[in-house]
């Protein structure tokens, strides 16, 4: 949901103000590093940075981090991603998207709903999966669509990925000014990290024999994060601030252990805790309902992977409390 009320600036900061995770629903036709460098502007910060990117001809939830959540990033578990799409059989394009070039063009009349649905399942599941050639992936420490544009010819090895649904919701065929038949199929795909729908369309159209390529493109989820949390940059520019706050942030990511005010105390100051048994990285909240924290339990201590509110912001923090409750 977007946040209401009047415009205001967030004050740039080294602590807790302003911070937390921003979920931008990004447009079509701008980058992923255009999208951090419109907010780093309307947030009036240079601590921004993204969870994974999305392809310029892509919609949907971007997550960034702000101020302090920055650190946040490498820990978020963004492991599985929803989207919805479309995809056209009938013609192949240079970057398995609409912003390629056409390679070729194969009639698609033949072509039955069953045999679509058939390719369909034998894509889903875990799959072996080449990668997209025009990507962000590194091939000997360069990014593969650098090389790619420069002229270079990449061969991309098969990777593991898992894609749990690939539906089709609605097909539509339709002649195009040539006179081809091709086939537009609407798609909803939930898909672990690291899987290319776009590959996906490409790998369609060749298990049916006449190519494909990805036409529309919409991420509607990655991890927890939806476009129920998301904000458009008008909105962003209406009412610059995270869509949750560093605490927000933290619950949505991450389980919470509550810990005593003592055991706050000594986590803010980078210190082990006893273990009680949480799997993964977790929060620890003290009793104001605060996340002091992250925690990870190994080699029977509950290590602190990231201190949100060290001991030097707390104090700053319950000053500040004081104050206002002083004058209220």
């Amino acid at each position: 949901m977007a946040p209401s009320g009047k415009k205001s600036h967030l004050p740039t900061s080294n602590g807790l103000v302003g911070a937390g995770l921003l979920v931008v629903d990004k447009p079509a036709g701008l980058t992923s590093h255009d999208v951090v460098a419109r907010c780093r502007k309307l947030l009036n910060t240079r601590k921004i940075g993204h969870a994974g990117t999305l392809d310029p001809m892509a919609t949907g939830v971007l997550v960034l981090g702000v101020e302090r959540a920055t650190k946040l990033l490498g820990l978020l578990t963004l492991t599985t991603k929803s989207y919805t799409g479309t995809i056209r059989l009938g013609q192949a394009s240079t970057t398995d998207d609409a912003e390629g070039e056409l390679l070729e063009k194969t009639d698609t009349a033949n072509v039955t709903s069953e045999a679509v649905e058939q390719a369909v399942v034998e894509l889903t599941g875990a799959i072996q999966q080449v990668p997209a050639t025009v990507s962000a992936i590194k091939v000997d420490g360069q990014r593969a669509h650098v090389r790619v544009r420069a002229g270079e010819e990449l061969n991309l090895a098969a990777r593991p990925v898992t894609v749990s649904r690939l539906q089709v919701c609605e097909q539509r065929r339709h002649t195009t000014g040539d006179g081809m038949v091709v086939i537009d199929l609407d798609v909803e795909v939930e898909c672990s990290s690291g899987t290319y729908v776009r590959a996906l369309a490409r790998d369609l159209g060749t298990a049916l024999g006449v190519g494909g390529h990805l036409t529309a493109l919409r991420r509607t989820r990655v991890g927890s994060f939806t476009l129920a949390h998301a904000l458009t940059l008008e909105q962003l520019a209406e009412q610059p601030q995270a869509s949750l706050d560093m605490d927000a942030a933290v619950r949505a990511a991450f389980g919470v252990r509550h810990v005593s005010a003592e055991e706050a105390e000594s986590v803010s100051q980078g210190r082990w805790l006893e273990p009680v048994g949480i799997s993964g990285v977790h929060a620890a909240v003290d009793p104001a309902g605060e996340a002091v924290a992250l925690l990870e339990e190994s080699g029977g201590r509950a290590r602190t992977v990231m201190v949100v509110r060290p001991a030097t912001l707390r104090v700053e923090h319950l000053a500040q409390h004081v104050a206002q409750r002083g004058q209220e």
